[in-house]
């Protein structure tokens, strides 16, 4: 059974500026051949903004180029963007196949300490998809607090999360994820980005990849815009989750 070959990209983002991030992640994608999934920081076209729910970029010019490099990497390609709806402004994860095929989950948990919830509206649906064989759960930056709204339903194999997590919390953002991938008998990815943003919060990336045994199999340097490479074993997973089923004795939390 083939594993799943994971890119992270931790990097800096340019604040309320769309085409410099997409001319800059142009730039990092060029050559970048043998993937399964690329994965982008949340609102890598604005950085963590606010004001992006006004004067974000079309979902139409987001999705059209985050098609073509998923063609251009035979890849699928993931980010968060902010994005105007017929429901309203919202913090959208886009997950794109090389064929054109679009997934989405919009972000559910908003960030009250910087009033997002006041300027985007919540998404509501748990989104699982399948790709390569593989079931993926995308959740966003906050939404990492939440254990009850990730929890694994023997539904998928994957959960993944991007973010602008910043630096005084980066011990919450380490510890949770290895959490979330220990208590649901899931691998975990995290893509967090780097640098400081208009706000002038700043950002330690610490972007990883986390085994369902709690082991972190790949880990960016801090502070680095970089990018780290991890392949995810689906049979080592399902190995695991036979010889050790503590996912049959979870309690019945509901998502009312």
């Amino acid at each position: 059974m083939p594993g799943l070959k994971i890119t992270l990209l931790q990097q800096p983002l340019v604040w309320m500026d769309g085409p410099a991030n997409l001319r800059h992640f142009d730039i990092q994608l060029e050559g970048v051949t043998g993937r399964d999934v690329i994965v982008l920081p949340e609102m890598f076209t604005t950085g963590f903004a606010m004001e992006a729910a006004k004067q974000s970029m079309s979902q139409d010019d987001v999705v059209a180029w985050m098609q073509s490099k998923a063609r251009q990497t035979n890849a699928l390609i993931a980010g968060s963007a902010a994005l105007q709806t017929d429901r309203g402004p919202v913090n959208r994860f886009l997950l794109i196949e090389p064929e054109g095929k679009v997934h989405f989950y919009d972000k559910r948990h908003l960030f009250r300490m910087a009033e997002e919830h006041h300027h985007y509206e919540a998404g509501n649906e748990r989104v699982v998809f399948e790709w390569r064989g593989w079931r993926i759960l995308p959740l966003v930056c906050y939404d990492l607090r939440f254990p009850v709204w990730s929890r694994n339903r023997n539904d998928y194999d994957l959960l993944l999360y991007v973010a602008n997590w910043p630096a005084p919390r980066s011990l919450h953002w380490q510890s949770l994820l290895v959490a979330r991938a220990i208590e649901n008998q899931a691998w975990v990815a995290g893509c967090n980005r780097v640098g400081t943003d208009g706000n002038g919060h700043h950002y330690r990336g610490d972007s990883r990849v986390i085994s369902p045994q709690g082991e972190i199999i790949a880990t960016a340097e801090p502070h680095l815009a970089t990018r780290i490479d991890a392949e995810m074993s689906l049979s080592a997973l399902q190995e695991y989750r036979a010889q050790f089923p503590a996912w049959q004795d979870a309690d019945p939390f509901t998502l009312d």
